[in-house]
């Protein structure tokens, strides 16, 4: 099968490679001619170091790669995913599969990422979410991850599971591509709200405490936005959460980290220096909350920390402050 991914990171890239493995024709693309050449002539992307690229991957900045492709994977950061898509849209065929695998909401529009793509391809085929607990370092040198298929249409969800899955990366499929978009999306707020208690000090408790009780936020809303409560306790939610709050590859976990320890949001995001998801997605989750009159106090107070600069520590203590509540109820998720 002829498969292309677009989008040169490294999840972008991990994913090439894994096509690679399981005998498909795979091209991948970059929006830059300049990097897709040095890839190919290093057989390295410097995002995976030290991890050699398949001999059979196609690299170019050619957009025209994609014309006959059955399978095309969409990996841009979720600020491209639009301009992406509509690039590609003059070499979809109808039967072609997309595959979105950025996780983010379209800045303003607080669209999902499928949703972009289907209003920058005018909806000419069936698309596809592919999510879970999968950092690229790790999926790049083959070690054992777990996946998500997800569109209401069955068929296309088996296509891509078919597609992807093999000894070291098992890929399961779901209906619920509400709930699958929105938890990948939500989590990564999670993880930056993680990453500044470990910049204050905080340990194993306070991430514990704050993982669970936003968890729960992001299946309210996530139920609220017509997602499915069972997605958000399976790998695309909770798996995807967990994976992203504890690892120190998470671009998310780190940028948090430095602002707990003082530094500003843009120190923290110039010193990241890539793309940290968490940080537009707060606000998205923002106005959805506001829109949807779901309480999140969570989010609304990385929200208030990231964009209106209120103090780390104060939000802390009016956290836990709050009134009480019973766990069990739905009045504790208010």
């Amino acid at each position: 099968m002829k498969a292309v991914v677009l989008g040169s990171g490294g999840w972008g890239t991990a994913l090439a490679m894994v096509l690679c493995d399981n005998g498909h024709d795979v091209t991948l693309w970059s929006h830059n001619s300049a990097k897709a050449e040095e890839m190919a002539r290093t057989r390295e992307n410097p995002l995976l170091k030290g991890v050699r690229l398949p001999d059979g991957l196609h690299i170019t900045g050619d957009i025209a790669c994609l014309e006959g492709a059955e399978l095309v994977v969409s990996a841009a950061p979720s600020f491209a995913v639009r301009e992406t898509g509509k690039r590609a849209a003059p070499y979809l065929r109808r039967d072609s599969i997309l595959v979105t695998v950025s996780k983010g909401i379209e800045r303003d529009t607080n669209l999902r990422m499928s949703q972009v793509l289907q209003e920058a391809t005018e909806n000419i085929c069936k698309v596809v979410a592919l999510s879970g607990p999968s950092h690229a370092e790790e999926v790049s040198r083959r070690l054992p991850t777990g996946c998500v298929s997800a569109c209401p249409d069955r068929t296309a969800a088996c296509f891509v599971q078919d597609a992807f899955m093999n000894d070291y990366f098992r890929i399961y499929t779901s209906y619920d591509i509400i709930g699958v978009e929105l938890a990948a999306a939500l989590k990564n707020v999670v993880a930056l709200s993680c990453g500044i208690c470990s910049g204050l000090g905080f340990q194993d408790n306070t991430k514990a405490l704050l993982m669970t009780r936003a968890m729960a936020e992001l299946t309210r809303l996530g139920e609220q936005l017509g997602g499915t409560r069972r997605t958000f306790g399976g790998l695309a939610g909770m798996g995807d959460l967990i994976v992203t709050c504890t690892s120190m590859h998470s671009r998310n976990n780190r940028a948090g980290i430095l602002i707990g320890q003082g530094k500003t949001v843009e120190e923290a995001m110039r010193e990241v220096g890539a793309v940290v998801e968490g940080y537009y997605a707060a606000e998205s989750i923002h106005q959805l909350a506001e829109r949807e009159h779901v309480e999140m106090p969570i989010c609304r107070c990385a929200y208030e920390v990231l964009y209106n600069g209120k103090d780390v520590r104060g939000v802390v203590t009016e956290l836990m402050t709050r009134a009480k509540k019973d766990e069990l109820l739905e009045t504790a998720w208010m």
